[in-house]
This record gives C-alpha cells, structure tokens and sequence, in this order.
C-alpha cells in the first residue's frame, strides 16, 4: 500500500492587509519531500499522526510537502500552485490513498475555496481515491470539500489540542474503508450563521456544549466521527459560516439525523456566538483592582492567529496612560525597531517609535506608532520549541527578536508574526510569565493553551485591527445572504443532506 500524506494549512482573513506568499510559509517552517518526516513524527500535529498508522498497517508513505503560515491576508496563487503541485504530481504517480492535514479556510487570489479546489483536483486525478481530510474547527465546509473526500473530521478543542487525536480518527477510518472494514457515508450541511472566533472557545457555552454532542454521537454505533465546525468570519466569501459533518458507517440516515442535531444546536445559541463589547478604558480599569496575578489581558482585534498585523498600539497606549506596573507583552511585530535594539546593544537606553507600521485600509485605519522609551532587555535570534499542549514539538521561528524594558512593561518585539499561546513565547526571552502582574497578549482563544494555568483573570480588550469583533467595522459584500447576524432574515431552514 502506498499513501500519500501531505500538508497544507492556512487561515485567511481577507480584510487582513498582509500578503500571504511563498516567503510566509517558508517563515513557518516549509518542508518538501524527505525532510517531513523527521520535522513532524515527534511533534503532536495531525501529520505525525498520519505517519504513526501508515507505518502501522505497514504503507510506503509519500510526503511531498509540509505547508503552513501564520493567517494573513489571501494567499497568492504563485504560492498556492507552487505548493499543491508536489501534491498533485504525488497522486499522479501512483497512489492508493491520501491523508490530508489541511485548514479548511484558505482563500486565494485565484480561489474562495483553497482546500476544496486541491481535493477536486486531486479527485480530477484520481476519481474514487480515499482521501482523509483534518481541518481546523475554523474550516468554512464547502460541498467541494466534502464530496471530494472518503472522511472529513475537524478539531473538537479551541485552543486546538487534539490534533492529533482526530486526525488519528480520520486516517484509520479511511484506512479501515481500504480494506474493507466500514463503508463511509457522510452527511452535511450550512448555516447562514457567522459566528465570532471570540465566542467559539470549547471551553465556553456554547461550543462546549455543541461539541460534546459531537462527541456523544461519536461514541454510537454506526456513527464513525462527527464535527461541528465554528467556521472563519473573517473571511468574506459565499461559503463562511458554521457547518456540521458526520461520517456514518453505511447508514446515511444515522449521518443525516446527528448532522442536523448539531445544526440544529448551533442555530439555537446563535446569539451566543456573538461577542459583547465593552469599553476599553473601563475595562482595564477593572482589571487593575484584582488582588492576583497574573492577570491575562487580550488585545483580540490585534490577534495574528486570525490575521492581525500585531502592531496596533492602541492597547498598550491605554495601559501606558492608566500607568499599569509589571506587564508583559507579546508580541508586538516590529523589525525595524528590532533592527534599531539589536544595534544599540543589550543595556542600551533607546527612544523608538514602536509598532504601527502596516496601514489597514479595509477597516480604514492608518498605522499609529507610539513614541516610547527604555532598555534593550535582551537580543535573540527567536528559534524556540513548543513544549505545551498545542503544535507541541514543533520549532517556532519569530526573526529576530528583542524585549524593550520601559520600568513598566517589558515588551517582545519580533521579526516575524506569531500568536502568544505558549509561555515559551516569555521564557525564549528571558520573561518569567508567572512573577508578572499582568500578561498582555495579542491572542483570542489560543492563548488558553499556555496560560491559562496561570491566569488569575481575563480581560477581553476590545481595541483596533482587523479581528475585530465589531462587525460594523468589517464591509461584507461576498458573503452569502442572508446571514446571521448581519441580517434580520428570514432565514430558511438548513436541513443536513447525505452526499
């Protein structure tokens, strides 16, 4: 048996103004061929998983690429042909299955549906090929997706902790079906339902509830796995919003009744997925009366984990005039400031004009530096190693990177884009996370995955950028319509439907 297993991830917000190319996953990490393997058998991600049960029913395994960025804007088509056609010339030469890791909401310059585009053309190759498919519980489902697929599975954690649990599922279920063992049928469907990244925590009401029906259904005969996707509502396309799928074992009408119990449940709390604002000011202002710490605050609508540019500084000015005393911040993206640091030393006293560097016009919003001075705390070439519960083992590749002491706050300023979920982020730098008062962090719900632990509280900050929770700030016009909440409706009824 030969296999194919490859990987190919990406987020996009397509009001985010940053360019997602070749260079962006080249910066994650970018592996072809014979370096996938040792990059990723002993890391927790679904491509080690992958690679576990290959080995195990005893395949030849095929890796022509490991790919994946950090969420930006659209992805230009130059760096999405380059890096599905390993994938592609793979199956042309000859294959017996595929086990796909990849994101679920990739936009391209060329195509609203990264991911449904590959696996059709991928079908166009090889029609009947079992394919397994793990996506993010951010994926926005397209009925391209799943009808180019054998199984489709989605993360049931957010923070995202059980990758490679269920791309274990998925690939010995598709592998099972190879050899005669289950007979995969899937049921799906889409609300007209965008929910807020903000509010599609697993560990809050209501996805945690939601997925604990996925995962009940799981556990009954003939249903073989079952997801209720968030969906990415940043991303102004025809297909965004919140889905379900369930593969059922030669039953489509075990699959058609739990897809639409998990329909059915998202639509109920759908204003529960829509976050609250708050003002900020206030809200720091009540962060500064808890007696522990540390206390988490989070500058959501700056989050680089759903497209951010992580250099707005409306947060940390606020945090600064309300003269806020031991925080640590990560991560503010700034190379030119890094550049200036690394030439004035460790121990230097600077004066910077620090962030602010990527104007947003799709939110109308220039870039605002914010004049700021003090100590070059450390230098470093910003390499580290996950050793948390999420992307564990896997290297992270910040740029160089730099922490600007002010007396008051001690700033991680980086080369390139990363999301704060792991204390690494701190420690890499010479911060110990755990002796500040307060931690702030340009994350949504990521963050959860390392800090939550040693949160004492959290703050939801709602400040400026381009994952913004504020709908009213975002000009949707792709999207199909009507959607909750941008609509009044009606809304017609969604019913799950067998493919």
């Amino acid at each position: 048996m030969r296999l194919v297993l490859a990987m190919l991830k990406h987020e996009t917000n397509t009001f985010s103004p940053i360019v997602t190319d070749i260079a962006r996953f080249e910066q994650w990490g970018l592996h072809f061929g014979p370096s996938v393997v040792p990059a990723f058998e002993s890391t927790a991600m679904p491509l080690a998983a992958y690679i576990r049960i290959a080995r195990e029913r005893g395949a030849d395994i095929v890796t022509p690429v490991a790919a994946e960025a950090m969420p930006g804007g659209r992805v230009t088509r130059e760096a999405y042909e380059r890096l599905v056609a390993p994938i592609l010339e793979a199956i042309e030469n000859g294959c017996d299955g595929a086990l796909l890791d990849l994101h679920g909401a990739m936009v391209c310059e060329h195509t609203d549906d990264g991911e449904g585009t590959l696996l059709s053309r991928i079908r166009a190759i090889r029609p009947g090929l079992p394919i397994a498919v793990t996506c993010d519980l951010h994926a926005n489902l397209s009925a391209e997706m799943v009808s180019n697929c054998t199984a489709l599975i989605g993360y049931k954690t957010y923070p995202h902790v059980d990758m490679y649990a269920v791309a274990d599922k998925v690939g010995n279920i598709v592998l099972d079906a190879m050899e005669g063992k289950c007979r995969p049928v899937v049921a799906w469907g889409r609300l007209p339902l965008m929910s807020q990244t903000l509010r599609q925590g697993t560990a809050d009401s209501p996805m945690r509830e939601i997925q604990a029906l996925a995962a009940a259904s799981e556990a009954q005969a003939p249903i073989l796995c079952a997801t209720a996707f968030g969906g990415f509502p940043m991303a102004d396309i025809p297909i965004a919003g919140n889905s379900a799928i369930v593969v059922a074992d030669g039953d489509g009408a075990a699959a058609q009744e739990a897809a639409q119990a998990l329909l059915d449940a998202a639509w109920a709390a759908r204003s529960e997925f829509m976050h609250r604002h708050a003002p900020l000011a206030a809200t720091l202002a009540r962060a500064t009366e808890v007696n522990a710490a540390p206390v988490v605050l989070l500058d959501h609508a700056d989050n680089v984990g759903s497209g951010g540019t992580s250099d707005v500084m409306k947060v940390i000015e606020e945090v600064a005039r309300q003269d806020l005393d031991g925080v640590a911040v990560a991560t503010v993206w700034d190379p030119v400031s890094v550049t200036a640091m690394r030439a004035a030393g460790v121990g230097a006293k600077v004066t910077l004009d620090l962030g602010g560097r990527t104007p947003m016009p799709s939110i109308g919003l220039e870039g605002r530096p914010m004049r700021i001075s003090g100590t070059v705390a450390s230098l470093a070439e910003g390499k580290w190693r996950v050793e948390g519960p999420m992307y564990t083992g896997v290297q992270v590749n910040t740029g160089p990177t730099a922490v600007l002491d002010t007396g008051r706050m001690k700033i991680v300023v980086v080369s390139l884009h990363h999301e704060p979920w792991d204390t690494g982020i701190f420690t890499a730098n010479g911060i110990d996370p755990a002796r500040q008062h307060f931690l702030l962090l340009k994350s949504r719900i990521h963050y959860r995955a390392g800090f939550a632990p040693l949160a004492r509280a959290t703050f939801t900050l709602d400040g400026d950028g381009v994952t913004t929770s504020d709908n009213s700030r975002l000009s949707f016009a792709n999207v199909s319509r009507p959607v909750y909440p941008l609509d009044p409706g009606p809304f017609a009824p969604v019913r799950a439907q067998v493919v």
